[in-house]
């Protein structure tokens, strides 16, 4: 049986079983060896805890892509540090929220956000500030001086149950911190075709050594979301190399013109606002895919006919939707190859996730309900029990978790993906919860009530839509504005739709399918 392991202790062994001339991380012309990697983030652990950070404390992570996230990443797991992501396009009191609902003692920040920083700080109780980038302020120390420091960390005890956190937006709005057993996470990552994981730390040194396992992974979402987490986590515990993208925006031409010189084997995206323009790319005569195995999405359906393209330009290529989120990862997976592209997506699950009804049982095929994780599922959200006994309940004595998901399942098995049945937007892989902007909205001078939710966009998967009542004149664009000074600018509603009267139910609830009604004229 394999043995339950932390990511720290994964990392502690891999940094000393890999080749240690192979590359860890290539960042545009930045790359970084596993010998690099190995001394650098032990000097950083060891500098996070001499700062006072002990086992179990939170490090926040508010940085684009880069080396320096995964080498953050790898040394915090290596202090028994847990994992705080931060969005970077969060304003002031966004990150002020996170940081003080995660108790961060750590953040490392990339220079860029040094006066955002500098606005909250003085709220918080952290520790140690490190900069990356830039000369940096008195208040925080400098990331590449604590690297090249050369500090030695002492042996650490990891255990199982050593904590990684992502954080995710709750039915409120606000971001929530999902909290995961390292263990659970290491599961998980060798279950299916990657299973069924080394029996032992001595056994996973070996094959470290041997390669196995080892890819080089074109990671283009965020880091600091689910899907790019995951992902890279996963390529480093097996000893290999994570690829990322220079630059504050995605660039197609830039990923295809990578993966043709890094000769990647594995990428990873977020739907159609990855795919369509990587597909213009290719067509274009731009990079090449051809030597991807692998392609993965997550957090959001894509096209068939995107895929179709796709496929023609990487022909031993597999093509997999992953069903998941930061509550539940492994819902069910969708795998297409150049043999059956274009067709339409079915998901596949184990034993493990059933699709149930209002009443908790499983529902017949043929039947909507919602999909239900078990097994290795997270402990539930930090600091909210309420919400984590409502969508990490018990059924029939073992705990599931209920992301909101719905599906219908059919008589093999496999299931079709209907979407949430909140009213979550998912907009090119970000999610925008509608009570957040609704309330921004409605701070307005102007504006007496609003519904925001999402309506289909071919790039984007979804588009942030509004409908306001308002009670004098008001110029849409001043709206839109209005949002984006209080909120990350993806949030800000691209259409929004002024009305004598917002449709609302008789109880005061909001009645979405009659605003969105509206905006269809």
């Amino acid at each position: 049986m394999p043995q339950e392991l932390s990511f720290g202790a994964i990392m502690d062994c891999v940094v000393t079983a890999v080749d240690p001339d192979l590359p860890a991380l290539i960042h545009g012309d930045t790359r970084r060896s596993w010998a690099d990697v190995g001394r650098r983030s032990e000097s950083l652990a060891a500098a996070m805890q001499a700062a006072g950070a002990v086992p179990g404390d939170r490090c926040a992570l508010l940085m684009r892509n880069g080396p320096a996230y995964s080498e953050s990443l790898i040394a915090l797991l290596r202090a028994r540090l847990v994992h705080v992501n931060v969005n970077y396009r969060y304003t002031g009191e966004e990150l002020w929220y996170i940081l003080d609902n995660s108790d961060a003692a750590v953040c490392i920040y990339d220079a860029e956000f040094a006066p955002l920083v500098d606005s909250i700080r003085s709220r918080l109780p952290t520790k140690l500030w490190v900069q990356v980038g830039g000369e940096a302020p008195a208040f925080a120390r400098d990331f590449d001086t604590l690297a090249e420091a050369g500090h030695a960390l002492a042996p650490q005890d990891h255990q199982p149950d050593d904590m990684l956190f992502i954080y995710t937006g709750g039915t409120t709005g606000l971001p929530k911190g999902v909290m995961w057993d390292q263990s659970a996470l290491w599961g998980l990552m060798n279950a299916g075709a990657n299973g069924p994981g080394p029996e032992s730390l001595a056994d996973h040194a070996a094959n470290v050594t041997a390669g196995v396992g080892r890819q080089k992974a074109l990671v283009l979402p965020p880091l600091m979301h689910g899907t790019g987490l995951i992902i890279a986590l996963g390529t480093l515990c097996r000893g290999g190399t994570v690829v990322t993208l220079p630059g504050a925006n995605f660039d197609p031409g830039e990923a295809t013109t990578t993966c043709r010189r890094e000769a990647c084997d594995y990428a990873v995206i977020v739907g159609d606002a990855f795919a369509r323009p990587i597909l213009k790319a290719l067509d274009a005569g731009i990079g090449s895919i051809a030597t991807l195995g692998v392609m993965i999405s997550s957090g959001t359906m894509w096209s068939p006919e995107v895929k179709a393209g796709l496929l023609r330009h990487a022909p031993n290529m597999m093509i997999v939707d992953s069903l998941g989120s930061s509550e539940g990862l492994g819902l069910g997976a969708a795998a297409q190859t150049k043999d059956n592209a274009g067709a339409p997506t079915k998901f596949m699950a184990d034993g493990n996730t059933l699709i149930i009804g209002d009443d908790m049982k499983p529902v017949p095929p043929g039947t909507m309900g919602r999909i239900a994780r078990g097994g290795l599922i997270p402990r539930g959200y930090w600091k909210d029990p309420v919400k984590s006994a409502a969508t990490f309940p018990e059924i029939d004595g073992k705990r599931y978790s209920i992301p909101g998901d719905f599906a219908i399942i059919e008589a093999d098995g496999s299931f079709t993906l209907l979407g949430r049945g909140s009213q979550c937007i998912n907009t090119g892989g970000e999610k925008v919860f509608p009570e957040e902007v609704e309330e921004t909205l409605k701070t307005h001078p102007a504006i007496d009530d609003a519904l925001v939710f999402g309506l289909p966009d071919e790039k984007w998967g979804q588009c942030v839509t509004a409908v306001v009542e308002a009670h004098a004149a008001v110029d849409v664009e001043e709206l839109r504005a209005h949002v984006r000074q209080h909120l990350a600018g993806y949030k800000t509603p691209k259409t929004v739709l002024v009305v004598k009267k917002v449709p609302r139910a008789p109880n005061g609830k909001a009645d979405y399918a009659a605003a969105k009604a509206m905006v269809a004229g």
